[in-house]
């Protein structure tokens, strides 16, 4: 790839140094980017910088030479263009508050994080709003099907960037766009957002629903009214439900629930053996959004009053220890009803 002249000596910062984070990285890095990778873990800061690639989260990739760790976000944040935020949702708070002494006025925010705040129910625009004292409408998301492992290598990728004013998601979209990784924009960052948070659910109930063998056909009737439980309550929150046709929704929900990559999927399938919660926790040894986001989801369903039932009967297996099988067939065994339904 040929790195753009214009972006050379352009600084970013990317916070943390999770595989997501660290992808991204890599893709601003590619492109000409000077790029400080933060994380509060002096062993792998150097351990990035010495071996040139993060063995915790993404083995035997090389890191590009434009790319530093660092555990100081007074240098990550000195002087960057762009800011991504990738802290899980429930670090995102804390990290943005202590970023913000430290975020220069003119600096671009980000973030690719997909969840919500537990407890407050927020979107992560939301938190970071709050946080930095900055405008919602500047504030962009980027989502869509992106497995960190398959973006580190330069495997072919499309995303979706989205932003109240489309200006600033434009300069994400300039920042991220190459020939491997290629960049939608959108305006609708409630739906961007909603999309990205429950298909983390719903890839739980795939995981799931494997491991129990039940199939293809399940696992598309899974989708599909997994499909429907994000537009439902998306559009209660106010989204654009052509949103949930597009990268973040259709794209999102199929990679996530189909993908060796997704890490919901993979717990999802261990819970269907029997093993405790935290037991799959422990042994996934990385941050799994789908089970705080059922928690949430399942809150924000009874806020706004919107039918949700898959989430509802994983909600019941994950924190009211009830049977996968039970749940399964509880959800085959509702009283029939319309496919179709009206979204707004």
């Amino acid at each position: 790839m040929t790195i753009d002249n214009t972006r050379m000596n352009k600084r970013a910062a990317v916070l943390v140094a999770g595989s997501w984070g660290t992808a991204l990285a890599s893709v601003l890095a590619n492109n000409g980017y000077r790029v400080m990778l933060w994380t509060r873990n002096e062993q792998q800061a150097e351990a990035i910088n010495q071996t040139r690639e993060n063995s915790r989260f993404l083995p035997g990739v090389p890191l590009p030479e434009g790319l530093h760790a660092t555990t100081s976000l007074q240098e990550a944040l000195l002087g960057a263009e762009l800011a991504l935020f990738v802290a899980p949702s429930a670090a995102m708070r804390e990290v943005a508050a202590q970023a913000a002494r430290h975020l220069e006025p003119e600096t671009v925010v980000a973030h690719a994080t997909k969840g919500f705040e537990t407890g407050t129910l927020k979107r992560m625009t939301t938190v970071l709003a709050e946080e930095l004292g900055r405008p919602l409408e500047k504030l962009v998301v980027l989502s869509g099907p992106s497995h960190a492992e398959e973006v580190i290598r330069k495997q072919p990728t499309t995303v979706v960037v989205a932003s109240a004013d489309v200006s600033y998601a434009e300069q994400v979209q300039d920042a991220l766009m190459n020939n491997d990784f290629r960049v939608y924009t959108n305006s609708d960052v409630v739906g961007v957002e909603v999309a990205g948070a429950i298909k983390n659910i719903i890839a739980l109930g795939a995981g799931l629903t494997d491991g129990l063998g039940f199939g293809d056909n399940a696992k598309a009737a899974l989708l599909t009214r997994g499909l429907a439980e994000i537009g439902r309550l998306g559009a209660a929150m106010g989204a654009n439900p052509l949103t949930f046709a597009g990268l973040a929704g259709v794209g999102d929900l199929v990679v996530t629930c189909t993908s060796k990559h997704s890490r919901n999927w993979r717990a999802g399938n261990m819970l269907a053996d029997g093993t405790p919660l935290d037991d799959v926790l422990s042994r996934m040894g990385m941050v799994v959004e789908g089970v705080k986001t059922t928690k949430a989801a399942y809150e924000l369903a009874e806020q706004y009053q919107v039918e949700m039932p898959i989430t509802a009967q994983l909600h019941a297996v994950l924190f009211a220890g009830k049977e996968p099988k039970e749940a399964a067939r509880d959800l085959m065994g509702r009283v029939r009803t319309h496919e179709i339904e009206k979204l707004g």
